[in-house]
């Protein structure tokens, strides 16, 4: 019964779009929410005027309008519609224009704004869902044997825990040998895989986040050296709506949101990444600039949480493939755990990717305060089922997760006794394993 429902659930979709006369290749996704505005994001196949008509829910008589894009093909047919008319805390239902006339979907189209609470209430109670890994088949360019995607339905599964956002952790497309060198091989790969019908219903269901990593910003293990670099990072912010890309006068996939009383510093570990087999002193994975910020914004940070988001995993002691500890990159690790612990940092969390397998990993020092690194991945690319025999002595050892999953994270409690809900699902949406983090510290606001 379950398969039928879905199979006629893509069938109306499919129906739409024909109807369509597939004007629509993706989306729409809302992307960042703030209290006074919103992005909203959507690709289509072909030029034309695009516009979102949206009201605070319940209300269609008062409407208000985003500004109008029209898409063309050096953006890949995308647009960012920002919806600026909102007040805090409320649901809006949104309907989308093109060329004037109203596009229909099988599932609703609504975004939400953030709630605005400090000295009035005790901290919003929210949850997110993270994971990396996304692989999308295509045979004519894959590698023969056995398709390495698989599991698409995970993103069911997503969208059904209703969460209020979505982080994607790197590694969000694969590009292939075609796709490296062009800019039409780049388009096609995100094009592609944004397209799939399993995805569509969960980019509309909540709000979008993403960083980037090796397989995003070009081919596997890539680093500061790939001479395309600027045209993946185009592409990047082509496709996602986060709040910006780079931050100050640093460049790259960087940016930074805040959540209720959680801060999200949102990294990029590949544009100004040492190569791997560079045999020098002082390597670097973020490079001085972007670690500076990320330094003095922990410092500034008055959040109860903080999260740390970026690519490869950054406790793990296993030195095997991209884990901060190897290639030499072990010592600006030390100096960031070394930052937290002279500063004083509670409630540092790192939310990361890569491995192909999930893990909860826990530094904890006496009398210093404690540092987690929550790993999720992969969403539907292949597992790595050896991971019990990388030898990381940080890990909590239930929590490896060696099969396709997704995180969910969310953050509860009152005020002085937050706490976060760590669950990890399997793509058919079954728990797999739960756990607790309780704050720390809790700052006064």
């Amino acid at each position: 019964m379950k398969k039928t429902t879905i199979y006629i659930f893509f069938l109306l979709l499919t129906i739409s779009v024909n109807g369509q006369e597939k004007l629509i290749n993706a989306g729409p996704m809302p992307g960042y929410s703030e209290m006074k505005e919103v992005s909203v994001w959507l690709q289509t196949t072909k030029p034309v005027e695009v516009i979102a008509k949206y009201w605070l829910s319940g209300n269609p008589d008062s409407a208000f309008y985003t500004n109008s894009v029209t898409t063309q093909k050096g953006d890949a047919y995308t647009a960012i519609l920002i919806a600026d008319t909102l007040e805090p805390g409320n649901t809006y239902e949104y309907e989308i224009y093109i060329n004037g006339q109203k596009q229909q979907f099988p599932y609703p189209t609504t975004f939400k704004t953030q709630k605005i609470w400090k000295w009035r209430t005790d901290p919003p109670e929210f949850t997110f869902v993270m994971g990396s890994g996304a692989y999308i088949n295509e045979s004519r360019y894959d590698r023969p044997g056995t398709p390495y995607g698989d599991k698409y339905e995970i993103y069911e599964a997503m969208a059904n825990r209703k969460p209020d956002f979505m982080i994607w952790l790197g590694d969000n497309v694969y590009l292939r040998e075609p796709d490296w060198n062009s800019w039409t091989g780049i388009i096609h790969r995100y094009t592609h895989d944004r397209s799939i019908p399993q995805l569509q219903r969960f980019l509309a269901s909540t709000h979008h986040y993403a960083i980037l990593d090796d397989h995003d910003f070009g081919p596997n293990d890539s680093d500061r050296s790939y001479w395309f670099k600027n045209k993946t990072l185009k592409a990047f912010k082509l496709f996602w709506a986060n709040p910006s890309y780079g931050v100050g006068d640093i460049k790259g996939a960087i940016t930074f949101f805040n959540y209720g009383d959680a801060d999200f510093f949102l990294l990029d570990n590949r544009t100004y990444r040492s190569p791997n087999h560079l045999e020098v002193p002082d390597k670097t994975e973020l490079g001085e600039e972007q670690l500076q910020w990320l330094f003095d914004n922990l410092v500034s940070s008055t959040a109860t949480f903080k999260f740390v988001v970026m690519g490869g995993q950054f406790l793990s002691t296993s030195e095997v493939y991209e884990s901060y500890s190897n290639y030499g990159f072990g010592e600006e690790r030390q100096k960031i755990i070394d930052f937290i612990y002279e500063q004083d940092l509670t409630n540092v969390i790192f939310l990361t990717g890569d491995v192909h397998f999930s893990e909860i990993s826990v530094l904890q020092e006496e009398d210093k305060p404690t540092i987690w690194d929550i790993s999720s991945s992969p969403l539907n690319s292949g597992a790595n089922t050896n991971a019990l025999n990388q030898n990381n002595t940080l890990r909590i050892r239930e929590s490896v997760i060696m099969e396709r999953n997704f995180a969910q994270i969310s953050v509860e409690g009152p005020r002085k006794e937050r706490k976060l809900i760590v669950t990890f699902y399997d793509y058919s949406g079954n728990e797999v394993y739960s756990y607790e983090i309780k704050s720390e510290k809790i700052f006064k606001y």
